[in-house]
């Protein structure tokens, strides 16, 4: 078979096939010009956590089409209670919320839902911080599932919905892995085939979405009914200066 390797980390992936980003076309006015920066969150503790896998091959993949990328271990990181707010693990993946212009969701599916362990980094992500800081708001998200049995988008589905609500920008292409123990091999890593390739699909446009959306998320974000809630507030100022 035919495959030039990209680079060593990447055996399953051909060369001159993987078109780099034309972020000439793509970039904003308002760029910020550093690299795009990708978080990736997994919903798995277990040694062979095939969500983390999976993570980890779209971490390099977008290191290839140029992103910077960090992923965050969810070990010893609290249930939401609102009992441990400042945890050292909740602070550690805020931080990394702020930081990040898109992120990638890789879970299990378990019972027909994501993981717990999924759903709490999620609901760990606020809305907003002090300072109007949106953690979430105006950045780009991919969704992907692996399962133990056949086939099911019941998790990505479920984690394209929670993106809405965090306002986020969820890309339309998704990666679903079935019986994920048979598809990756002894060294944890996922071979050439379509698997891999819908993997690499979903980070090549993760990567221009987030291209398109970064320095232009406030405009796109910005909302009439805030601006009115804005007027409203202003209009209430002035009219106590006048009392």
């Amino acid at each position: 078979m035919w495959k030039t390797k990209v680079a060593d980390d990447t055996p399953a992936l051909r060369t001159a096939l993987l078109h780099q980003i034309d972020t000439a076309s793509l970039k904003s006015p308002d760029d910020p010009g550093h690299k795009p920066r990708i978080l990736l969150l997994y919903g798995s503790l277990r040694p062979q956590s095939y969500s983390r896998r999976a993570a980890e091959e779209a971490g390099r993949i977008l290191r290839l089409l140029g992103c910077e990328t960090q992923m965050f271990d969810p070990k010893d990181l609290p249930l939401v209670d609102g009992s441990e707010p400042d945890h050292p693990k909740v602070a550690e993946l805020r931080d990394l919320a702020v930081w990040a212009e898109g992120m990638v969701w890789s879970s299990p599916e378990r019972h027909g839902a994501m993981t717990g362990l999924m759903k709490t980094q999620i609901d760990w992500l606020p809305l907003s911080l002090q300072g109007g800081i949106r953690p979430t708001q105006g950045k780009t998200l991919a969704v992907m599932q692996v399962s133990g049995g056949s086939q099911s988008f019941n998790a990505v589905n479920q984690m394209r919905i929670l993106g809405r609500w965090m306002r986020m920008v969820t890309i339309p292409n998704q990666s679903s892995i079935p019986k994920a123990w048979l598809e990756f091999d002894s060294a944890g890593r996922l071979p050439e085939g379509p698997f891999y390739a819908r993997i690499t699909d979903v980070m090549e446009e993760l990567v221009k979405f987030t291209w398109l959306i970064r320095g232009r998320a406030d405009y796109l974000v910005d909302r009439y009914s805030e601006r009115l809630e804005s007027a409203e507030e202003a209009h209430k100022r002035v009219s106590r200066k006048g009392d």
